[in-house]
């Protein structure tokens, strides 16, 4: 994969949601968007709902869709930590610039993400437990755009 898109990508993620960058006008009704711009390359996340989600990230090049993923999650329990989400998803791997590395914890919780595929063509499933009961999880898939 072309390493100038996935060191966007990273940089994008990092400057949205997982770096509490500010949301853009909503795309439909009562969603929140996300976005970021660096000259021919764009980043759009768009998601509804807050406990229970489902959204889009998605890639353009000269206005062009390139990439894209999906993803639903709920909240299962508390005490479920936004922010310790946001800073696994601030680590967002290299290898797999999807959600967030295989593992991460503080403290009293852990995340947890599994992925199966290339950029190309993925899916995965995140987790976050705290002193070890399920408290969050999230599906994605998704890969190149033709």
């Amino acid at each position: 994969m072309d390493e100038r898109i996935i060191s966007f990508l990273i940089r994008a993620k990092q400057a949205t949601y997982a770096g509490k960058g500010a949301e853009t006008a909503s795309s439909r009704i009562q969603s929140h968007d996300l976005a970021y711009r660096e000259g021919e390359l764009l980043y759009l996340d768009t998601y509804l709902g807050g406990e229970r989600f489902a959204g889009e990230e998605a890639l353009w090049i000269a206005e062009n869709p390139f990439w894209s993923m999906n993803y639903a999650g709920r909240v299962l329990g508390q005490p479920f930590s936004g922010d310790f989400l946001k800073e696994a998803l601030l680590r967002v791997p290299r290898e797999k610039p999807f959600r967030g590395p295989d593992a991460y914890a503080r403290g009293d919780y852990a995340y947890r993400c599994e992925t199966a595929g290339s950029f190309d063509w993925f899916q995965g499933y995140e987790t976050i437990t705290c002193r070890g009961r399920l408290i969050y999880e999230c599906y994605f898939h998704g890969g190149l755009i033709r």
